[in-house]
Protein backbone atom coordinates (compact mmCIF):
# COMPACT_ATOMS: atom_id res chain seq x y z
CA UNK A 1 0.00 0.00 0.00
CA UNK A 2 1.44 3.39 -0.99
CA UNK A 3 2.13 6.00 1.66
CA UNK A 4 0.06 9.15 1.70
CA UNK A 5 1.68 12.03 -0.19
CA UNK A 6 2.53 14.11 2.90
CA UNK A 7 4.24 11.14 4.55
CA UNK A 8 6.69 10.54 1.70
CA UNK A 9 10.00 12.41 1.48
CA UNK A 10 8.97 13.67 -1.96
CA UNK A 11 5.70 15.04 -0.62
CA UNK A 12 7.34 16.64 2.41
CA UNK A 13 9.96 18.39 0.25
CA UNK A 14 7.26 19.67 -2.15
CA UNK A 15 5.27 21.05 0.80
CA UNK A 16 8.44 22.63 2.24
CA UNK A 17 9.20 24.23 -1.13
CA UNK A 18 5.74 25.83 -1.31
CA UNK A 19 5.86 26.94 2.33
CA UNK A 20 9.31 28.45 1.78
CA UNK A 21 8.01 30.59 -1.10
CA UNK A 22 4.97 31.71 0.93
CA UNK A 23 7.01 32.56 4.05
CA UNK A 24 9.60 34.43 1.98
CA UNK A 25 6.90 36.42 0.18
CA UNK A 26 4.72 37.23 3.22
CA UNK A 27 7.32 37.65 5.97
CA UNK A 28 10.63 38.50 4.24
CA UNK A 29 12.41 39.69 7.40
CA UNK A 30 11.57 36.49 9.27
CA UNK A 31 12.39 34.38 6.18
CA UNK A 32 15.95 35.70 5.97
CA UNK A 33 16.54 34.40 9.50
CA UNK A 34 15.76 30.84 8.34
CA UNK A 35 18.98 30.58 6.31
CA UNK A 36 20.73 28.44 9.00
CA UNK A 37 18.18 25.65 8.34
CA UNK A 38 19.41 25.20 4.76
CA UNK A 39 23.06 25.77 5.62
CA UNK A 40 22.89 23.36 8.55
CA UNK A 41 21.34 20.59 6.46
CA UNK A 42 24.06 20.87 3.78
CA UNK A 43 26.79 20.91 6.45
CA UNK A 44 25.38 17.76 8.04
CA UNK A 45 25.48 15.98 4.68
CA UNK A 46 29.03 17.17 3.99
CA UNK A 47 30.17 15.67 7.32
CA UNK A 48 29.41 12.22 5.91
CA UNK A 49 30.35 12.67 2.23
CA UNK A 50 34.16 12.28 2.47
CA UNK A 51 34.26 9.10 4.63
CA UNK A 52 31.35 7.60 2.71
CA UNK A 53 33.04 8.15 -0.67
CA UNK A 54 36.20 6.60 0.78
CA UNK A 55 34.35 3.50 2.00
CA UNK A 56 32.36 2.99 -1.22
CA UNK A 57 35.41 3.38 -3.49
CA UNK A 58 37.71 1.20 -1.35
CA UNK A 59 35.10 -1.55 -1.05
CA UNK A 60 34.29 -1.38 -4.75
CA UNK A 61 37.93 -1.69 -5.84
CA UNK A 62 39.02 -4.26 -3.25
CA UNK A 63 36.00 -6.51 -3.85
CA UNK A 64 36.52 -6.32 -7.62
CA UNK A 65 40.14 -7.40 -7.40
CA UNK A 66 40.75 -6.41 -11.04
CA UNK A 67 42.94 -3.30 -10.96
CA UNK A 68 43.09 -3.08 -14.77
CA UNK A 69 39.31 -2.84 -14.83
CA UNK A 70 39.37 -0.01 -12.28
CA UNK A 71 41.81 1.94 -14.47
CA UNK A 72 39.70 1.24 -17.54
CA UNK A 73 36.55 2.56 -15.86
CA UNK A 74 38.37 5.72 -14.81
CA UNK A 75 39.72 6.41 -18.30
CA UNK A 76 36.34 5.79 -19.96
CA UNK A 77 34.63 8.07 -17.45
CA UNK A 78 37.10 10.92 -18.13
CA UNK A 79 36.72 10.53 -21.91
CA UNK A 80 32.94 10.63 -21.56
CA UNK A 81 33.16 13.70 -19.29
CA UNK A 82 35.27 15.65 -21.78
CA UNK A 83 33.01 14.89 -24.75
CA UNK A 84 29.73 15.70 -22.96
CA UNK A 85 31.14 18.81 -21.26
CA UNK A 86 32.20 20.13 -24.68
CA UNK A 87 28.62 19.66 -25.91
CA UNK A 88 27.33 21.60 -22.87
CA UNK A 89 29.78 24.48 -23.41
CA UNK A 90 28.97 24.65 -27.13
CA UNK A 91 25.22 24.65 -26.45
CA UNK A 92 25.60 27.60 -24.07
CA UNK A 93 27.55 29.61 -26.66
CA UNK A 94 25.19 28.68 -29.49
CA UNK A 95 21.91 29.63 -27.78
CA UNK A 96 23.35 32.83 -26.28
CA UNK A 97 24.66 33.85 -29.71
CA UNK A 98 21.39 33.01 -31.50
CA UNK A 99 18.83 34.28 -28.94
CA UNK A 100 20.96 37.25 -27.74
CA UNK A 101 19.58 37.71 -24.19
CA UNK A 102 21.86 40.67 -23.42
CA UNK A 103 21.28 42.68 -26.60
CA UNK A 104 19.44 45.93 -25.92
CA UNK A 105 20.51 46.34 -22.28
CA UNK A 106 23.18 48.89 -23.34
CA UNK A 107 24.94 48.79 -19.97
CA UNK A 108 27.60 51.46 -19.38
CA UNK A 109 30.41 49.69 -17.51
CA UNK A 110 31.30 52.98 -15.78
CA UNK A 111 27.98 52.89 -13.94
CA UNK A 112 28.49 49.41 -12.47
CA UNK A 113 29.42 49.08 -8.79
CA UNK A 114 32.87 47.49 -8.72
CA UNK A 115 32.70 47.06 -4.92
CA UNK A 116 30.33 44.12 -5.39
CA UNK A 117 33.17 42.06 -6.84
CA UNK A 118 36.01 43.65 -4.86
CA UNK A 119 36.90 40.39 -3.14
CA UNK A 120 36.76 38.41 -6.35
CA UNK A 121 40.37 38.96 -7.38
CA UNK A 122 41.54 37.49 -4.06
CA UNK A 123 39.81 34.21 -4.86
CA UNK A 124 40.49 34.02 -8.59
CA UNK A 125 44.10 33.18 -7.80
CA UNK A 126 42.85 29.77 -6.63
CA UNK A 127 42.06 28.90 -10.25
CA UNK A 128 45.40 28.05 -11.85
CA UNK A 129 46.69 26.01 -14.74
CA UNK A 130 46.66 22.25 -15.23
CA UNK A 131 49.85 21.59 -13.21
CA UNK A 132 48.57 23.43 -10.13
CA UNK A 133 45.22 21.71 -10.45
CA UNK A 134 46.91 18.28 -10.54
CA UNK A 135 49.14 19.16 -7.57
CA UNK A 136 46.07 20.10 -5.56
CA UNK A 137 44.75 16.57 -6.07
CA UNK A 138 47.47 15.36 -3.68
CA UNK A 139 46.63 15.98 0.00
CA UNK A 140 49.28 17.10 2.48
CA UNK A 141 48.50 14.12 4.70
CA UNK A 142 46.09 11.19 4.72
CA UNK A 143 43.87 12.95 7.27
CA UNK A 144 44.09 16.34 5.51
CA UNK A 145 41.97 15.11 2.59
CA UNK A 146 39.11 14.27 4.99
CA UNK A 147 39.61 17.40 7.10
CA UNK A 148 39.20 19.64 4.04
CA UNK A 149 36.40 17.53 2.60
CA UNK A 150 38.04 17.71 -0.84
CA UNK A 151 36.28 14.94 -2.78
CA UNK A 152 39.00 14.54 -5.41
CA UNK A 153 41.71 14.22 -2.75
CA UNK A 154 39.61 11.68 -0.87
CA UNK A 155 39.05 9.82 -4.15
CA UNK A 156 42.80 9.66 -4.82
CA UNK A 157 43.49 8.31 -1.31
CA UNK A 158 40.62 5.81 -1.66
CA UNK A 159 41.88 4.51 -5.02
CA UNK A 160 45.40 3.99 -3.63
CA UNK A 161 44.04 2.35 -0.48
CA UNK A 162 41.60 0.14 -2.41
CA UNK A 163 44.28 -0.99 -4.87
CA UNK A 164 46.59 -1.87 -1.96
CA UNK A 165 43.87 -3.90 -0.22
CA UNK A 166 43.05 -5.68 -3.50
CA UNK A 167 46.75 -6.50 -4.05
CA UNK A 168 46.89 -8.17 -0.62
CA UNK A 169 44.37 -10.80 -1.72
CA UNK A 170 43.09 -12.94 1.17
CA UNK A 171 44.99 -10.92 3.78
CA UNK A 172 43.04 -7.87 2.68
CA UNK A 173 39.63 -9.52 2.93
CA UNK A 174 39.02 -8.55 6.62
CA UNK A 175 39.74 -4.92 5.69
CA UNK A 176 37.24 -5.13 2.82
CA UNK A 177 34.58 -6.55 5.14
CA UNK A 178 35.30 -3.91 7.78
CA UNK A 179 35.09 -1.06 5.24
CA UNK A 180 31.79 -2.48 3.93
CA UNK A 181 30.34 -2.61 7.46
CA UNK A 182 31.51 0.97 8.08
CA UNK A 183 29.84 2.11 4.84
CA UNK A 184 26.50 0.73 6.06
CA UNK A 185 26.89 2.71 9.30
CA UNK A 186 27.42 5.90 7.27
CA UNK A 187 24.41 5.10 5.09
CA UNK A 188 22.33 4.69 8.25
CA UNK A 189 23.50 8.12 9.42
CA UNK A 190 22.48 9.51 6.02
CA UNK A 191 19.05 7.94 6.59
CA UNK A 192 18.72 10.03 9.77
CA UNK A 193 19.94 13.27 8.16
CA UNK A 194 17.77 12.88 5.04
CA UNK A 195 14.65 13.17 7.20
CA UNK A 196 15.69 16.79 7.80
CA UNK A 197 15.66 17.58 4.06
CA UNK A 198 12.25 19.33 4.16
CA UNK A 199 13.52 21.70 6.87
CA UNK A 200 16.65 22.40 4.84
CA UNK A 201 14.63 23.15 1.71
CA UNK A 202 12.17 25.35 3.67
CA UNK A 203 15.01 27.42 5.12
CA UNK A 204 16.93 27.82 1.86
CA UNK A 205 13.90 28.76 -0.26
CA UNK A 206 12.39 31.12 2.36
CA UNK A 207 15.73 32.94 2.72
CA UNK A 208 16.15 33.36 -1.04
CA UNK A 209 12.64 34.67 -1.68
CA UNK A 210 12.76 36.84 1.44
CA UNK A 211 16.11 38.43 0.58
CA UNK A 212 15.90 38.81 -3.18
CA UNK A 213 12.15 38.78 -3.73
CA UNK A 214 10.36 37.10 -6.61
CA UNK A 215 10.60 40.40 -8.46
CA UNK A 216 14.41 40.16 -8.51
CA UNK A 217 14.05 38.03 -11.60
CA UNK A 218 12.47 40.81 -13.65
CA UNK A 219 15.66 42.72 -14.45
CA UNK A 220 17.55 39.72 -15.77
CA UNK A 221 14.58 37.45 -16.47
CA UNK A 222 15.63 36.74 -20.05
CA UNK A 223 19.03 35.41 -18.97
CA UNK A 224 17.54 33.20 -16.24
CA UNK A 225 14.79 31.91 -18.54
CA UNK A 226 17.29 31.17 -21.31
CA UNK A 227 19.58 29.36 -18.88
CA UNK A 228 16.74 27.12 -17.65
CA UNK A 229 15.69 26.50 -21.27
CA UNK A 230 19.25 25.61 -22.27
CA UNK A 231 19.63 23.21 -19.34
CA UNK A 232 16.29 21.59 -20.20
CA UNK A 233 17.30 21.14 -23.85
CA UNK A 234 20.63 19.68 -22.75
CA UNK A 235 19.03 17.19 -20.34
CA UNK A 236 16.18 16.10 -22.63
CA UNK A 237 17.87 16.21 -26.04
CA UNK A 238 21.55 15.47 -25.40
CA UNK A 239 21.52 13.43 -22.18
CA UNK A 240 18.22 11.83 -23.20
CA UNK A 241 19.70 10.69 -26.51
CA UNK A 242 22.85 9.35 -24.80
CA UNK A 243 20.76 7.43 -22.27
CA UNK A 244 18.46 6.13 -25.02
CA UNK A 245 21.51 4.75 -26.86
CA UNK A 246 22.42 3.00 -23.62
CA UNK A 247 18.95 1.44 -23.53
CA UNK A 248 17.19 3.57 -20.90
CA UNK A 249 14.71 6.46 -20.67
CA UNK A 250 15.75 9.84 -19.24
CA UNK A 251 12.28 10.64 -17.89
CA UNK A 252 12.09 7.36 -15.98
CA UNK A 253 15.50 8.07 -14.45
CA UNK A 254 14.38 11.58 -13.44
CA UNK A 255 11.24 10.14 -11.85
CA UNK A 256 13.36 7.62 -9.91
CA UNK A 257 15.53 10.44 -8.56
CA UNK A 258 12.66 12.89 -7.95
CA UNK A 259 13.24 13.27 -4.18
CA UNK A 260 16.92 14.08 -4.70
CA UNK A 261 16.12 16.48 -7.55
CA UNK A 262 13.71 18.42 -5.34
CA UNK A 263 16.25 18.70 -2.52
CA UNK A 264 18.84 19.99 -5.03
CA UNK A 265 16.26 22.47 -6.38
CA UNK A 266 15.55 23.79 -2.91
CA UNK A 267 19.13 23.99 -1.64
CA UNK A 268 20.89 24.79 -4.97
CA UNK A 269 23.53 22.24 -3.98
CA UNK A 270 24.15 18.83 -5.52
CA UNK A 271 26.42 18.01 -2.54
CA UNK A 272 23.26 17.77 -0.44
CA UNK A 273 22.24 14.49 -2.12
CA UNK A 274 25.55 12.89 -3.15
CA UNK A 275 25.34 9.94 -0.69
CA UNK A 276 21.68 9.20 -1.48
CA UNK A 277 22.30 9.37 -5.23
CA UNK A 278 25.21 6.93 -4.97
CA UNK A 279 23.07 4.54 -2.94
CA UNK A 280 20.13 4.75 -5.33
CA UNK A 281 22.32 4.05 -8.37
CA UNK A 282 23.75 0.99 -6.61
CA UNK A 283 20.24 -0.21 -5.77
CA UNK A 284 19.31 0.30 -9.41
CA UNK A 285 21.77 -2.46 -10.25
CA UNK A 286 25.01 -0.61 -11.02
CA UNK A 287 28.17 -2.06 -9.49
CA UNK A 288 29.40 -0.15 -6.46
CA UNK A 289 32.95 0.23 -7.81
CA UNK A 290 31.61 2.00 -10.91
CA UNK A 291 29.31 4.25 -8.89
CA UNK A 292 32.13 5.00 -6.44
CA UNK A 293 34.52 6.05 -9.20
CA UNK A 294 32.22 7.89 -11.62
CA UNK A 295 30.05 10.00 -9.27
CA UNK A 296 32.82 11.60 -7.12
CA UNK A 297 35.04 12.18 -10.19
CA UNK A 298 32.11 13.69 -12.05
CA UNK A 299 31.62 16.25 -9.30
CA UNK A 300 34.78 18.00 -10.54
CA UNK A 301 35.15 16.84 -14.13
CA UNK A 302 31.56 16.59 -15.38
CA UNK A 303 29.83 19.85 -14.44
CA UNK A 304 27.41 20.10 -17.35
CA UNK A 305 25.15 22.78 -15.84
CA UNK A 306 28.16 24.79 -14.74
CA UNK A 307 29.67 24.57 -18.23
CA UNK A 308 26.47 25.91 -19.82
CA UNK A 309 26.44 28.74 -17.27
CA UNK A 310 30.05 29.77 -18.02
CA UNK A 311 29.65 30.23 -21.76
CA UNK A 312 26.08 31.60 -21.59
CA UNK A 313 27.00 34.20 -18.95
CA UNK A 314 30.19 35.24 -20.75
CA UNK A 315 28.35 35.89 -24.02
CA UNK A 316 25.49 37.62 -22.15
CA UNK A 317 27.90 40.04 -20.45
CA UNK A 318 29.52 40.83 -23.80
CA UNK A 319 26.12 41.53 -25.38
CA UNK A 320 24.86 43.61 -22.42
CA UNK A 321 27.98 45.81 -22.50
CA UNK A 322 27.87 46.15 -26.30
CA UNK A 323 31.13 44.25 -26.70
CA UNK A 324 31.37 42.80 -30.23
CA UNK A 325 32.40 39.14 -30.36
CA UNK A 326 34.03 37.51 -33.38
CA UNK A 327 33.93 33.79 -34.11
CA UNK A 328 37.49 33.63 -32.75
CA UNK A 329 36.28 35.17 -29.48
CA UNK A 330 33.47 32.61 -29.21
CA UNK A 331 35.91 29.74 -29.80
CA UNK A 332 38.26 31.26 -27.21
CA UNK A 333 35.44 31.37 -24.65
CA UNK A 334 34.73 27.71 -25.44
CA UNK A 335 38.37 26.62 -25.11
CA UNK A 336 39.08 28.54 -21.90
CA UNK A 337 35.85 27.40 -20.27
CA UNK A 338 36.76 23.79 -21.00
CA UNK A 339 39.80 24.25 -18.76
CA UNK A 340 38.47 26.59 -16.05
CA UNK A 341 35.30 24.55 -15.44
CA UNK A 342 37.41 21.67 -14.12
CA UNK A 343 38.48 23.65 -11.08
CA UNK A 344 35.01 24.65 -9.99
CA UNK A 345 34.18 22.19 -7.23
CA UNK A 346 35.70 23.14 -3.89
CA UNK A 347 36.33 26.82 -4.76
CA UNK A 348 34.35 29.19 -2.48
CA UNK A 349 31.62 30.94 -4.50
CA UNK A 350 32.75 28.77 -7.40
CA UNK A 351 30.31 29.97 -10.07
CA UNK A 352 31.24 33.67 -9.91
CA UNK A 353 34.92 32.97 -9.17
CA UNK A 354 35.38 30.64 -12.14
CA UNK A 355 33.41 33.01 -14.38
CA UNK A 356 35.76 35.81 -13.25
CA UNK A 357 38.78 33.63 -14.06
CA UNK A 358 37.31 32.85 -17.48
CA UNK A 359 36.65 36.51 -18.29
CA UNK A 360 40.12 37.53 -17.11
CA UNK A 361 41.54 35.35 -19.87
CA UNK A 362 39.33 37.08 -22.48
CA UNK A 363 40.37 40.79 -22.47
CA UNK A 364 37.63 41.71 -24.96
CA UNK A 365 34.89 41.19 -22.34
CA UNK A 366 34.85 43.65 -19.37
CA UNK A 367 35.20 41.68 -16.12
CA UNK A 368 33.13 44.33 -14.30
CA UNK A 369 30.16 42.84 -16.15
CA UNK A 370 30.09 40.14 -13.45
CA UNK A 371 27.98 42.56 -11.40
CA UNK A 372 25.15 41.99 -13.88
CA UNK A 373 24.71 38.32 -12.98
CA UNK A 374 25.32 38.54 -9.22
CA UNK A 375 21.69 39.28 -8.34
CA UNK A 376 20.34 36.20 -10.10
CA UNK A 377 23.24 33.83 -9.48
CA UNK A 378 21.36 31.88 -6.80
CA UNK A 379 18.38 31.29 -9.10
CA UNK A 380 20.73 30.06 -11.83
CA UNK A 381 22.51 27.98 -9.20
CA UNK A 382 19.43 25.78 -8.81
CA UNK A 383 19.49 24.82 -12.50
CA UNK A 384 23.29 24.44 -12.43
CA UNK A 385 23.15 21.98 -9.54
CA UNK A 386 20.23 20.03 -11.04
CA UNK A 387 21.92 19.68 -14.43
CA UNK A 388 25.24 18.72 -12.84
CA UNK A 389 23.58 15.99 -10.80
CA UNK A 390 21.54 14.59 -13.70
CA UNK A 391 24.62 14.63 -15.93
CA UNK A 392 26.63 12.59 -13.42
CA UNK A 393 23.83 10.07 -12.92
CA UNK A 394 23.54 9.57 -16.69
CA UNK A 395 27.34 9.23 -16.90
CA UNK A 396 27.28 6.49 -14.25
CA UNK A 397 24.60 4.54 -16.14
CA UNK A 398 26.47 4.92 -19.45
CA UNK A 399 29.83 3.82 -18.01
CA UNK A 400 28.03 0.94 -16.27
CA UNK A 401 26.58 -0.17 -19.63
CA UNK A 402 29.94 0.40 -21.32
CA UNK A 403 31.70 -1.83 -18.76
CA UNK A 404 28.78 -4.27 -18.41
CA UNK A 405 28.61 -3.34 -14.73
CA UNK A 406 24.85 -2.86 -14.68
CA UNK A 407 22.11 -5.44 -14.25
CA UNK A 408 19.80 -4.30 -17.06
CA UNK A 409 16.82 -6.34 -15.87
CA UNK A 410 17.12 -4.94 -12.35
CA UNK A 411 17.55 -1.37 -13.68
CA UNK A 412 14.46 -1.61 -15.91
CA UNK A 413 12.36 -3.02 -13.06
CA UNK A 414 13.41 -0.15 -10.79
CA UNK A 415 12.89 2.56 -13.42
CA UNK A 416 9.52 1.09 -14.45
CA UNK A 417 8.35 1.21 -10.83
CA UNK A 418 8.12 -2.58 -10.53
CA UNK A 419 10.59 -2.42 -7.63
CA UNK A 420 9.97 0.13 -4.88
CA UNK A 421 13.06 1.75 -3.40
CA UNK A 422 12.81 3.54 -0.05
CA UNK A 423 16.20 5.09 0.70
CA UNK A 424 15.28 5.67 4.37
CA UNK A 425 14.10 2.13 5.03
CA UNK A 426 17.11 0.47 3.41
CA UNK A 427 19.86 2.85 4.47
CA UNK A 428 21.54 0.31 6.74
CA UNK A 429 20.56 -2.97 5.08
CA UNK A 430 23.49 -5.01 3.77
CA UNK A 431 23.23 -5.73 0.06
CA UNK A 432 23.18 -9.37 -1.05
CA UNK A 433 26.02 -10.59 -3.26
CA UNK A 434 23.60 -11.53 -6.05
CA UNK A 435 20.88 -9.40 -7.52
CA UNK A 436 17.39 -10.50 -6.56
CA UNK A 437 15.13 -10.06 -9.57
CA UNK A 438 11.38 -9.99 -9.71
CA UNK A 439 8.62 -8.78 -7.36
CA UNK A 440 10.39 -10.03 -4.21
CA UNK A 441 13.17 -7.52 -4.84
CA UNK A 442 10.78 -4.81 -3.72
CA UNK A 443 11.14 -6.13 -0.17
CA UNK A 444 14.89 -6.88 -0.33
CA UNK A 445 16.64 -4.36 -2.58
CA UNK A 446 19.81 -5.77 -4.07
CA UNK A 447 22.87 -4.67 -6.00
CA UNK A 448 24.88 -6.17 -8.82
CA UNK A 449 28.34 -7.24 -7.71
CA UNK A 450 29.18 -9.45 -10.67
Amino acid sequence: MHKRFHKTLFGQVVIALILGILVGFMWPDFATQLKPLGDGFIKLIKVIVAPLVFCVVVHGISSTGDLKKVGRVGVKALVYFEVVTTFALALGVLLAFVLQPGVGMNVDTNTLDASQISGMSERVHQVHGTVDFLMKLIPSTFIDAFAKGDILQVLLVAILFGCAVAALGERGRPVTQGIDALAHVFFKVIGFIVKLAPLGVLGAVAFTVGKYGIGSLKQLGMLVALFYLTCTIFVVAILGTILRLAGFNIFKLLNYLREELLVVLGTASSDAVLPQVMRKLELMGIKDSTVGLVIPTGYSFNLDGFSIYLTLAAVFIAQATNTPLSMTDLLTILAISLVTSKGAHGVPGSAIVILAATLSAIPAIPAIGLVLVLSVDWFMGMARALTNMIGNCVATVVVGVWEKDIDRQRARQVLNGEVTIDINAIAAQPLPEAVVAGPLAAQVPAQAHA
